[in-house]
């Protein structure tokens, strides 16, 4: 359910997700916030987590493959079309009109992030909220770069600018702290500080322009500072997907061994996001468990079964390609 702790609306929040780009190092022509991430399109887990925290339907902005993309988030979110595409700070601008007299706070993501956490999103609300500054982003603490542009912080802790790594300076490219590129802002003073962001020489407008402005305007911008980097990973490249992949498998699997259910080997038990299984169930390698698959307490799945939206009750067996298992006597 969306939070709606009182009735200010300053405290309202509404998502504001970026999926216009081409993503031309897919190397295909399906657009890449729909290519597949544990069954289910990579811009189905921004728009979870804006169903979770938001009061208000989110806002997709689309682009490239515009059509297509709609089409399949359906009525799932509001859209805004950013044509062309001049960067990430005109990107957000193009949900201004949706949201013409909101006064609450505005989250802004990117669909090819799929791995934030509820936690990790709730918390940069939180904090935002408390803030008396108009934003607070998130950042994260790595020694390899990976291209992502260096937070320089004041002395107060307060973040004084961010800085993109072909202009940093040898000093400022020591910095371990890197912007995520997920923030958390306050409407009212967003839309004006987006008409403030200057042209780039590469013919854009980036968000990140606005931590100097606000800065400039003596105001506080803040930081949080993910507990785990891996949720900042972005989707380029196949390579990237698959690494993603084995994330979201760990992560779903852990989750269920805490529960109560038994994997033999989970390196190699697939589960989709929206599978239930039930405590003191026995899942043998080589397992697929699909789609909205629901299994009961006690059940014997593998090796090597395939299951989508399969429904099994309390106790039952679910061979694979070689038949079950035989049950190993007690000692």
């Amino acid at each position: 359910m969306p939070e709606t702790e009182d009735d200010d609306p300053s405290r309202a929040v509404t998502a504001v997700i970026l999926a216009a780009g081409q993503g031309t190092r897919m190397r295909s022509s399906l657009p890449k916030v729909l290519h597949p991430l544990g069954g289910k399109p990579l811009i189905a887990y921004s728009l979870r987590l804006a169903r979770q925290l938001s009061t208000y339907d989110p806002i997709v902005i689309i682009g490239h493959n515009a059509e297509q993309v709609r089409q399949a988030v359906g009525d799932a979110a509001r859209f805004a079309v950013q044509q062309p595409q001049l960067g990430t700070g005109h990107a957000v601008q193009q949900a201004e009109p949706l949201l013409a007299g909101y006064e609450g706070l505005v989250l802004v993501m990117s669909a090819d992030m799929p791995l934030f956490t509820l936690e990790t999103m709730r918390a940069l609300v939180e904090q935002q909220r408390a803030n008396s500054g108009p934003l607070t982003m998130l950042t994260m603490l790595l020694d390899d770069s990976h291209g992502f542009g260096r937070v320089i912080r004041a002395a107060d802790g307060s973040v004084r600018e961010v800085v993109e790594e072909a202009q940093a300076t040898p000093e400022q490219l020591a910095v371990r702290e890197l912007n995520v590129g997920a923030y958390c802002f306050r409407a009212g003073w967003l839309w004006s500080a987006l008409r403030r962001v200057p042209l780039s020489p590469k013919g854009e407008y980036y968000l990140t322009d606005v931590v100097g402005i606000a800065v400039a305007d003596g105001l506080k911008v803040q930081a949080l500072v993910l507990p785990d980097p891996a949720e900042a990973i972005g989707i380029n490249t196949r390579v990237h997907l698959a690494e993603a992949e084995g994330i979201l498998r760990r992560r779903i699997n852990t989750a269920w061994m805490a529960a109560g259910v038994t994997m033999i080997d989970p390196a190699n038990t697939y589960i989709e996001p929206d599978v239930s299984i039930g405590a003191d169930t026995v899942i043998y390698p080589n397992s697929f468990l699909l789609g909205s698959t629901r299994v009961g307490r006690g059940c014997v799945i593998g090796p090597g079964a395939l299951l989508r939206d399969a429904v099994l009750d309390d106790g039952a067996v679910a061979a694979g390609p070689y038949g079950a298992l035989p049950q190993r006597e007690r000692a």
